[in-house]
């Protein structure tokens, strides 16, 4: 009753010191519809897997001279990892079988055994390679499906922005990503990776706006111990671990001058050296970057350099805001409000005809995270009313400042006049006030600070993490 693949036989490697046992078990394998082919040692086993790669299975004894089977199935995991092997052991090696299992032996037989056993331990293990070769493709799968989910579009220029992708998502030019803060640039990246032959290989994100300098040194390049004070032991960087895969580099703009002319190093030489390190680490890595500040700006007023600029513009991807790409929201509205029902196991469910018109009106500051966003909230709390009032107060901010006003108009003295604010509860007014307090001297911070970030929080007297959040709440773009 041989297990079979398709049309072809199952081929079972057995490895077994002892010719007779080795013999039997594999006669036994060729009565059952097997191929059976055999090793008498651990290295004659290792050398058989990697000359048949159709090999499917492998039977081990756990005691054999020279290199024992414990030994054997790690170099075995070491060549191929999903390989199942069954350990064939004698009664009383159960301390043996403990650590066999652990090392990743997919079952283990007791000789002298039954045909029936031997059959159903083959069958186990096969349905066991399957079940998890299948999980890790539903969950590259799901990878790509949310990606694709947030990639809905019907707007002629996020289409633009797909066929770029497909152009050159395998190959391993450069990329730099352009767009306000929350138009998808880490989708793009992710789509760009995951769409590549490097699907397979690291994807590390690093945000170089989250870090001060002398910490996002360290983070991608790495340090050797005793580098700093407090580095107890060396530490491999983002590059070091993106190593055959690619990095993405979100916020770019943020580089300190004084690492800029090492990562300029990696990119020409792709070498570097860590923090305190005598010789240079090499790596092979694809960089996508990304940035929503204007880089020839930053490279007029001298505060990034051009050269790197060009190594990393290879190829440009501009992402327009939401507001450019208007007759998407509809479909994006749909998509996270489906997702976040199914999430969250809820229904709401709301009037059309009413909320379109109010989801183009309103002008997304925020692009699709805030979209995003809000559509969660809405799901979780159930207010459509709270989603209404939200886009229909937004688009009527956006129309006043449009016409030339402000939000509410000044009396002589510099206030507003009473009849000209709608009427809201205390507290409201109060967080209101409290907020456009908070905005206006963390502005005032960083202008007074040149946009220093990390001095603007030591003047502010509030932590790097607790600025950078604000700055992010309060939608503050230099």
């Amino acid at each position: 009753m041989g297990i079979h693949m398709g049309t072809e036989k199952l081929k079972i490697l057995v490895v077994d010191d002892d010719d007779s046992i080795r013999g039997y078990v594999a006669r036994l394998l060729s009565m059952s519809g097997f191929d059976a082919v055999t090793a008498a040692n651990g290295r004659d086993a290792l050398s058989q897997i990697k000359a048949n790669p159709d090999i499917s299975l492998v039977l081990l004894d756990i005691l054999m001279p020279e290199m024992d089977g414990l030994e054997t199935l790690s170099e075995i995991k070491k060549v191929a990892k999903d390989m199942p092997v069954i350990m064939l052991s004698a009664l009383g090696q159960t301390n043996i079988i403990v650590k066999a299992m652990k090392s990743g032996a997919s079952d283990y037989l007791v000789k002298p055994f039954e045909e029936e056993e031997l059959e159903l331990a083959i069958a186990k293990s096969i349905e066991k390679k399957r079940l998890l070769a299948e999980i890790s493709s539903l969950k590259k799968k799901l990878r790509v499906d949310e990606l694709k989910g947030e990639f809905i579009f019907a707007s002629p220029k996020m289409q633009k922005v797909k066929d770029i992708i497909e152009q050159v998502a395998d190959t391993d030019v450069s990329v730099l990503i352009e767009g306000e803060s929350g138009t998808g640039k880490e989708l793009v990246a992710r789509s760009l990776h995951y769409r590549s032959s490097l699907k397979d290989k690291p994807f590390v994100k690093v945000n170089c706006a989250a870090l001060p300098h002398e910490l996002l040194e360290s983070e991608l390049f790495g340090y050797e111990r005793g580098a700093f004070t407090g580095a107890y032991k060396s530490k491999a960087g983002k590059f070091e671990l993106a190593n055959n895969g690619t990095i993405f580099l979100d916020e770019i703009g943020e580089i300190d001058l004084a690492i800029q002319s090492k990562l300029l190093q990696v990119l020409q030489e792709g070498s570097f050296s860590r923090l305190g390190g005598k010789q240079d680490v090499r790596v092979n890595v694809r960089v996508i970057a990304a940035t929503n500040r204007d880089l020839r700006k930053a490279i007029d007023e001298g505060r990034f350099r051009e050269d790197i600029y060009y190594r990393l513009n290879v190829v440009n991807i501009h992402i327009p805001s939401l507001g450019e790409r208007v007759e998407d929201i509809p479909y994006l509205f749909e998509y996270f409000l489906e997702t976040y029902n199914e999430k969250y196991a809820k229904h709401v469910t709301l009037d059309k005809e009413e909320v379109y018109p109010l989801l183009i009106k309103y002008p997304w500051p925020g692009n699709v995270r805030e979209l995003k966003n809000l559509v969660k909230r809405m799901v979780i709390l159930g207010n459509v009313d709270d989603l209404m009032r939200y886009l229909s107060e937004g688009a009527a901010g956006a129309m006043e400042r449009h016409d030339g006003k402000d939000y509410a108009i000044r009396s002589r003295d510099g206030g507003p006049q009473a009849g000209d604010l709608p009427i809201m509860p205390l507290k409201d007014v109060a967080k209101e006030a409290s907020v456009k307090a908070e905005r206006d001297m963390i502005l005032r911070a960083l202008k007074g600070t040149n946009w220093n970030k990390k001095k603007a929080a030591d003047m502010l007297q509030i932590s790097y993490k607790a600025l950078l959040y604000k700055i992010k709440e309060c939608g503050i773009e230099k």
